[in-house]
């Protein structure tokens, strides 16, 4: 992690957006190449929460698509890279390195002033069919890692148990 706090409402997300992605990555790192592919939950109606590796492609895909909404409200041209299932952790641990270094390029753009939008129509609209302003999206972005750091942890205990 950066030793040091941005500065700023921006800077604020950021730096609990790092911290998040910090604690998955350590989680990560409890799991073997070969434990990702296991499944974990069969009993998931979620095709993306059976496993440490669909989780995994979920959580890089989803990071992406904040990242994107944002920049796109800001006027930016941007699309999604399509979902990659990935066989090793090292793997995971770069797409997540990437992921944040690619919402700090849109976000160190968006000034403190523009997070928050009282207007509806000047807010992000989401596949799924949520209406966020920019500190929402990113409060939003850094729970969907922590509810998938707790899965993955959850996943651990039942690996364990074999």
């Amino acid at each position: 992690m950066i030793p040091y706090r941005r500065q700023g409402a921006t800077g604020a997300l950021l730096d609990e957006y790092e911290r998040a992605l910090h604690d998955l990555k350590q989680c990560i790192l409890l799991f073997d190449d070969k434990e990702l592919v296991v499944i974990a939950d069969p009993l998931t109606a979620d095709e993306q929460c059976r496993s440490v590796q669909t989780v995994l492609t979920h959580v890089v895909s989803c990071a992406y698509s904040y990242a994107v909404y944002i920049g796109n409200l800001r006027g930016m041209a941007l699309q999604r890279p399509l979902p990659t299932l990935r066989h090793g952790s090292a793997a995971y641990l770069e797409d997540l390195d990437q992921v944040f270094a690619f919402t700090c390029g849109i976000l160190e753009q968006v000034p403190d002033t523009a997070l928050e939008e009282p207007d509806e129509a000047a807010k992000i609209r989401t596949a799924w069919q949520q209406i966020y302003d920019i500190e929402q999206m990113m409060e939003h972005a850094i729970v969907h890692v922590l509810r998938h750091r707790r899965q993955l942890e959850g996943f651990r205990i039942v690996l364990d148990k074999g």
